[in-house]
């Protein structure tokens, strides 16, 4: 005896049905266990400073602990893939900042993911703030003293870089100036500082987890990428107050998940992020850090992320740096 088949259309209509009720549920139920939140740099930078700030209140959102795991290395790919490879189900996701994203792209050839195919945007959370640092022993206070210094040393001088932006930005920096300097990358800024403060490289372009050391004296800050003076250090000129050009890049972060996250826990996470972008605590965080929050939709960021890959391949060519 044949099993009873249901019309077509009435198929249709139970699934229409059945999807209808299963968003509202799917909501309801999520999450019901701790949240993996993949960070692409070492402990103790401004991305993981940050990230673990924002985790730390969606935490008492979600009702349920977000955890922070760093998989450094590989200008965010590593990172990048673990999460690409994660079931979609809102369990792991992605601190990603334009390193991962825009320049893993732009530096390399054998890249595992599509920065805009593989992954859902779920928020925007801000801009890094970046400036130029200098080892307080090199004799320059100003960036046209550094240029000048280190023309007078050629190859003599070594820059740190502890993410993509530094090593983009440096780059425009150094070969507008017509300076000759030896590249030292790092997995990130933390590991990046230890060498600056020893005087292994002399000067970089780094983001705010430096700005103690420059209050200590170790350090000296010779100008900020940001458009405007920060308010932590009014005096500290902007890069074409310092003489040299404005960065086209912007060194962003924001939320993201596996592609074909499901829209209700999209929504959640959306919800959650931007109380946690108004969290008073998670806002002196940044603030200390020179980062500035900047909550975006899902539809913002994944249009944000499409800008920023055609800028910063053209900041590379512009870089003359190559796919490796």
């Amino acid at each position: 005896m044949r099993a009873l088949q249901l019309p077509r259309i009435l198929r249709f209509v139970l699934l229409v049905f059945a999807l209808g009720i299963a968003g509202p549920a799917l909501a309801q139920q999520y999450p019901n266990k701790p949240v993996r939140l993949i960070v692409p740099f070492p402990p103790g930078g401004s991305a993981d400073v940050v990230a673990r700030s924002v985790a730390q209140s969606m935490s008492q959102g979600l009702g349920q602990q977000v955890i922070v795991e760093n998989k450094a290395g590989a200008d965010g790919m590593i990172a990048g893939d673990a999460v690409k490879t994660a079931p979609p189900d809102g369990y792991t996701l992605f601190f990603a900042t334009n390193t991962a994203m825009n320049a893993a792209p732009v530096l390399h050839k054998n890249i595992t993911y599509d920065p805009v195919a593989d992954f859902t945007p779920i928020g925007g959370v801000g801009v890094f703030g970046f400036f130029v640092f200098a080892n307080s022993q090199l004799p320059v206070k100003t960036l046209a003293e550094l240029f000048d210094h280190a023309r007078a040393n050629p190859g003599k001088l070594a820059y740190g870089s502890g993410n993509s932006t530094s090593i983009v930005a440096t780059a425009l920096l150094t070969q507008g100036a017509k300076v000759n300097a030896t590249h030292v990358p790092y997995k990130g800024d933390a590991p990046m500082t230890l060498d600056l403060l020893a005087g292994r490289v002399q000067f970089a372009i780094a983001t705010g987890t430096l700005l103690p050391h420059v209050k200590e004296g170790k350090l000296r800050m010779l100008a900020t990428m940001l458009p405007t003076r920060s308010p932590l250090f009014p005096d500290v000129p902007t890069l074409p107050e310092a003489g040299a050009s404005a960065m086209p890049m912007t060194p962003w972060a924001g939320l993201f998940g596996p592609a074909k996250l499901p829209q209700p826990v999209v929504e959640r996470l959306a919800r959650e992020l931007t109380r946690a972008l108004a969290d008073p605590q998670v806002r002196e965080t940044m603030e200390k850090l020179a980062f500035a929050p900047q909550g975006a939709t899902p539809e913002q960021l994944g249009e944000m992320l499409k800008a920023q890959l055609a800028t910063w391949r053209t900041a590379g060519k512009a870089a003359g740096l190559e796919a490796n």
